[in-house]
């Protein structure tokens, strides 16, 4: 790797890192919104949408502009090639994170739902995920990446169950039903997070293995 390249990837790593700090904060923002019925904080967490976006695109270019320049090969090509693709996941549970939280919003204005199931188990579980995932990452360690993996059916366990609770209580009490809506979407929202916090992590594998295991045992 030449001295400039090394340079780059560096700064590249560092832009990754910050976006990454930003999606793990906002995420927790967004959940506890939705826990404390806080309509400020949850307006914080789609406000702050913007400042990702913008850091997720900073990364984008700067990786394309390392590809045009240098045209790395090897462990330096993948590690661009999985940089590009965790961005997406970031991006997109930044964006997810956002959902929570204008459902948030709208939950805090309402009158609180009598609703048995609780979030804080499967927020909890999707967020252990991102954070380990994005530790995969920074310490380059497939172990703790394959860690994640084993996760995810954890959270559709509990995205199921949270659907077969909502639909009983729509039918005891279909007043309701708007509240009962938003929140399985809040739990969708959190199944997809955990979804992409997987990607990361076979990312991270791909990036120090060589291996695509998507689709495949890890």
């Amino acid at each position: 790797m030449s001295v400039l390249l090394n340079k780059e990837i560096e700064h590249l790593k560092k832009k990754t890192l910050s976006l990454s700090t930003y999606v793990e904060e906002n995420l927790q923002r967004a959940v506890k919104s939705l826990e404390t019925r806080d309509i400020v904080l949850a307006n914080t967490a789609i406000e702050t949408d913007v400042i990702i976006d913008q850091m997720e695109i900073d990364v984008e270019e700067e990786c394309l502009k390392i590809l045009a320049l240098h045209q790395p090969v090897a462990v330096d090509l993948r590690y661009l090639v999985a940089t590009l693709k965790i961005n997406n996941d970031l991006e997109r549970i930044g964006d997810l994170a956002v959902n929570i939280a204008e459902r948030a919003a709208f939950l805090a204005t309402q009158p609180k739902t009598d609703f048995p199931f609780d979030f804080s188990n499967m927020a909890k579980k999707a967020q252990a995920m991102v954070t380990q995932s994005l530790n995969a990452l920074i310490n380059i360690d497939a172990d703790l990446a394959r860690e994640v993996l084993s996760k995810d059916d954890e959270v559709d366990a509990i995205h199921r169950a949270m659907y077969e609770q909502v639909s009983e209580s729509i039918k005891r009490n279909p007043d309701n039903l708007n509240c009962f809506i938003h929140l399985l979407t809040v739990s969708r929202n959190l199944e997809r997070i955990a979804d992409h916090a997987t990607n990361i992590a076979e990312d991270v594998i791909y990036m120090i293995e060589g291996a695509i295991i998507r689709h495949k045992d890890a």
